[in-house]
């Protein structure tokens, strides 16, 4: 596993948290007020990936244009939209970073497109293990029966959950 190391570090203005806000809000709606701070800060790293600090913790992140909730953000602040649930065979595979297969899947909420960021989490205690792209609409993953409907992004004990700072 590759180390995420954070090159620039600095605290954004009042105009760029709006943004960003409003940018999380087209993702998951009314929730993203969850995720408002006194101190918002922009962790540039050598990947395309850049992770957002609200309060000191790494709590969002975006990558390849699109926001979305980072797993400490999800652990903190648990919200109902844009959820895939899979089952306990699943978990072991997901948590390691496999993509996200129809078979393993238990429940898909209605608000789920293609090309948008998904939470993936485990049907016995509701816990986020990962977090990923659609490659279907919810319906489309629905009537499927077999291969891949989310591309893992960030999934337990990869360079962004370990990430210190």
């Amino acid at each position: 596993m590759s180390r995420l190391v954070a090159r620039k570090r600095h605290t954004i203005r009042k105009s760029q948290v709006t943004d960003l806000l409003s940018r999380l809000n087209a993702q998951i709606g009314d929730s993203a007020n969850q995720f408002r701070g006194e101190r918002v800060e922009i962790v540039e790293t050598d990947t395309a990936i850049t992770i957002y600090l609200v309060e000191k913790k790494p709590v969002l992140m975006e990558r390849e244009g699109l926001v979305f909730p980072t797993l400490q953000g999800l652990l903190e602040h648990p919200f109902s939209q844009r959820k895939v649930v899979v089952d306990s065979g699943a978990v072991p595979f997901v948590v390691k970073g496999a993509d996200v297969m129809r078979p393993g899947i238990t429940s898909i909420s209605d608000d789920i497109l293609a090309g948008m960021p998904v939470q993936v989490v485990e049907e016995r205690h509701g816990k986020p293990i990962a977090t990923g792209i659609a490659l279907f609409d919810a319906e489309e993953m629905r009537a499927r029966t077999s291969g891949k409907v989310i591309k893992t992004y960030h999934f337990v004990g990869d360079e962004i959950w370990g990430l210190e700072l």
